[in-house]
């Protein structure tokens, strides 16, 4: 379908998933140092039902282009923008993206908070073979606010112009600061300058939602948030660092360890309750375990003995086999360690999906089946919705993740030296709460992440010069995309939306 230019009105006629592009694709040539199109667009009507409460909206899939000094386009960021017809400047608006950092906003798009969702297993079995289910999303957001979807340069359909490199936006700062470009654009475009704003992002993108809002509320020409929605919260990166000496990427992974070992049976006895569990390994973590870790060569051997039967009670290993790792295992070793005897290889990104390796006496697993088990669903579902039902179609492909680096890991800009420098966004939190009281946090975390773990979220905002009273935490019985779990996607959204609602009551 070849689009046409933007119309500036529509017809008031709201029809449900019938829409016409009302969008635009200027097939002119690009010189190889700027383009000379306008940014793709295109507009299409739909209704549905959102938190129990009907209503009809417009989808607004395109393009908005980032500019240098002189005007000249740099680089096209991609968006899906929901907005509730009539049009309401007094709505909240959230702006979401994912992490990688390399992924596309499809996971939160799709999975979460859009107004479609595409079907997954919940039980952690693999997602198969097409078609798989779009389905509509009572649990979408539109209730309480308005929604954009965000594909940073490199990812979804976002990407470099003509005379620009990709890799000018590819770090934490540069990042940061063309999705709060972004957000100003945006904010501009549709007149929203003074509604309530969020963002929120996933996995990386909790730490983009920290430097972007720090870009966003960092100088005189101030844009303040009324919220941000930090999901499996990675904002301390040294904490995971897997590097000789670092004690405390053990310690975090620990409750982490013991939630994926409760769920599969590894644990006897056995507490009814994973959120019990998790507190004794949180408790065990932070005391003996840090303290035997500290000690190093001079742990006393009695202490050393105690701590290993503790570490086998929470971690559902062996003491023989942790002995053998000297009480420090590695996420990648635990995988493959914890379900050995059943020939099973436990996921990363969700500790309840299991996958079998050729290699079943290999020390690392082959891949992440808690990746591999629902990414084809969620590729397949994205570019269907996008070309079909939202009518935007570019001669590009969408892509998913992986379309990044190398990664500039400082957060002042300029390289760190690698990803081991000691790197944290954290600071940040702090100072955006101190200055802006209107601001609150809200946390979400998975039992079974081994990505972003919990005790690495809960330590990174438990710093000093942080308040506590301002963050707001929720627990889910999934891993890192706990909307994959249905059950849990519902009581996702109910906690997001209801802590929209209390910030618009001041709460």
């Amino acid at each position: 379908m070849r689009y046409r230019p933007r119309m500036a009105a529509f017809s008031a006629l709201l029809m449900l998933a019938i829409a016409s592009p009302l969008a635009a694709q200027d097939k002119q040539e690009a010189s190889p140092q700027q383009t000379t199109r306008q940014p793709l667009e295109s507009i299409t009507r739909h209704s549905g039902q959102f938190g129990g409460s009907k209503m009809v909206y417009e989808a607004i899939a395109g393009e908005i282009f980032l500019k240098d000094k002189d005007g000249r386009p740099k680089a096209a960021i991609y968006s899906t923008t929901y907005l509730k017809t009539p049009r309401d400047a007094t709505r909240p608006v959230v702006f979401l993206f994912n992490g990688g950092p390399g992924s596309g906003s499809l996971w939160l798009h799709l999975g979460a908070f859009g107004p479609k969702r595409v079907v997954v297993p919940s039980d952690a079995r693999d997602d198969g073979a097409p078609p798989y289910p779009l389905v509509d999303n009572p649990h979408a957001l539109l209730d309480v606010a308005d929604l954009v979807f965000i594909d940073p340069v490199g990812t979804g359909f976002s990407h470099a112009l003509p005379g620009t490199e990709a890799k000018e936006y590819w770090g934490v700062k540069s990042d940061a600061v063309s999705i709060a470009e972004f957000i100003r654009l945006w904010l501009g475009k549709y007149q929203r300058w003074n509604s309530p704003k969020y963002v929120g992002g996933e996995s990386y993108g909790t730490t983009r939602s920290i430097a972007v809002a720090n870009e966003l509320e960092g100088g005189y020409n101030d844009v303040a948030l009324n919220g941000i929605l930090l999901i499996s919260t990675i904002l301390d990166f040294g904490l995971s660092a897997e590097v000789p000496g670092n004690e405390m990427a053990h310690v975090v992974n620990l409750p982490t360890y013991a939630a994926t070992a409760w769920y599969h049976g590894k644990i006897n006895p056995r507490p009814a309750q994973v959120a019990n569990f998790v507190e004794e390994a949180r408790r065990f973590a932070l005391g003996p375990y840090l303290t035997a870790l500290a000690k190093g060569n001079a742990l006393p051997a009695d202490e050393r003995a105690r701590v290993r039967a503790g570490l086998a009670r929470y971690s559902g290993l062996s003491e023989d086999y942790l002995e053998r790792a000297d009480l420090r295992v590695r996420p990648s070793r635990f995988y493959k360690e914890l379900l050995r005897d059943r020939g099973l290889v436990v996921g990363r990104l969700d500790g309840r999906y299991t996958g079998r390796d050729a290699d079943n006496a290999g020390e690392f697993g082959e891949n992440d089946p808690s990746f591999y088990g629902i990414d084809a669903a969620y590729t397949a579902a994205m570019n269907s919705y996008a070309r079909q039902t939202l009518k935007y179609s570019p001669d590009i492909q969408y892509n998913v993740i992986g379309g990044v680096g190398p990664w500039d890991w400082n957060p002042a800009g300029g390289q760190s030296g690698g990803r081991t420098a000691y790197i944290s966004v954290a600071p940040y939190v702090g100072r955006l709460l101190r200055q802006n009281s209107g601001l609150r946090i809200l946390a979400l975390q998975g039992w079974y992440d081994h990505a972003t773990p919990l005790l690495g979220a809960e330590y990174s905002l438990n710093r000093s010069g942080i308040p506590q009273d301002r963050i707001q935490w929720h627990y889910y019985d999934a891993g890192h995309m706990m909307y994959v779990n249905e059950p849990e996607l519902v009581k996702l959204a109910n906690d997001v939306r209801d802590f929209i609602r209390n910030r618009q009551s001041g709460r």
